[in-house]
């Protein structure tokens, strides 16, 4: 029997980073080596499947955001845009500090320059967001790469379980 407190630890786990540990249940401690091989794939690639959802709905919330930014950015550096909307925008889906952006009644905002300043601000927010996505899209790929190699090996065990079983039924022919 395998003496250890930890199995497959990851930066993916489940549980705010908990291990997984079957020895926490009371129905490991009769497995044998093989289904606890199997049991710990499967709940390591359920929780890359459910880390990719959640990460997943994450870029959506991002791709939605950037979409948004790049409609109120048009309107900034045109001078069409209603400045006191825009600006709580900016602050709280972009999260540019209110002290970089001209007041909700500042007389010059129309002008070129204090539309451009805002503007350049924008665009560096969304150039953020928008590699802060391809990370996301990067991490989202491992795990379920990481997901596919866990079902592969529980699948591995399976077929070898298996092929072993039909050996010894043949043995005994």
């Amino acid at each position: 029997m395998i003496e250890v407190d930890t199995i497959g630890t990851n930066r993916y786990a489940p549980e705010n980073n908990a291990a997984i540990n079957l020895y926490g249940y009371d129905y490991a401690s009769n497995l044998t080596l093989a289904q606890l091989i199997q049991a710990v794939c499967i709940r390591s690639a359920a929780a890359y499947e459910a880390q990719s959802v959640i990460e997943m709905n994450m870029m959506t919330a991002g791709s939605q955001t950037l979409a948004e930014a790049s409609v109120w950015l048009e309107q900034v550096a045109d001078g069409s845009a209603d400045w006191p909307t825009a600006r709580a925008f900016c602050i709280n889906q972009l999260k540019i500090p209110s002290a970089s952006l001209p007041a909700v009644d500042d007389q010059n905002i129309t002008s070129y320059n204090k539309r451009m300043q805002v503007a350049a601000a924008m665009q560096d927010k969304m150039n953020a967001l928008a590699q802060s996505q391809q990370e996301d899209m990067i991490d989202l790929q491992t795990m379920v790469n990481r997901r596919d190699v866990a079902y592969s090996t529980s699948s591995g065990v399976v077929r070898a379980l298996g092929q072993s079983q039909m050996q010894d039924a043949a043995n005994f022919l």
